[in-house]
């Protein structure tokens, strides 16, 4: 199974900028959908973004579209989330995901996920 390291979170002012980044291990990366997701003190986990294993494909939650960007680089096993415009609710432990499809990543039970990066925003 992939494994997966995130990195970048940090403290930022609000209307700042971050990029979080997902290295994973395994040749097999290219074939996964990937995932951001997000969990805020107190709150369940949401989806944030997802890209399809060729990158051509990209969902976003509402609260976070036009202002995160995801990608990947496949030939270095990492995805990326651009954060954009960052508001104190978007403070939160981000973390990765892979799995089979990038309509049902983070639903499944075979996914794998990183340890997380904790990102603040403040005001």
């Amino acid at each position: 199974q992939v494994q997966l390291v995130e990195s970048g979170g940090g403290l930022v002012q609000a209307g700042g900028s971050l990029r979080l980044s997902c290295a994973a291990s395994g040749r097999t990366f290219s074939t996964y959908a990937m995932g951001w997701f997000r969990q805020a003190p107190g709150k369940e986990r949401e989806f944030v973004a997802t890209i399809s294993w060729g990158g051509k494909r990209q969902y976003y939650a509402d609260s976070v579209k036009d202002r995160f960007t995801i990608s990947r680089d496949n030939a270095k096993n990492t995805v990326f989330l651009q954060m954009n415009s960052l508001k104190p609710e978007d403070t939160a432990v981000y973390y990765c995901a892979a799995g089979a499809s990038i309509t049902t990543i983070g639903t499944s039970p075979l996914d794998a996920w990183g340890q997380g990066t904790l990102v603040t925003v403040s005001s």
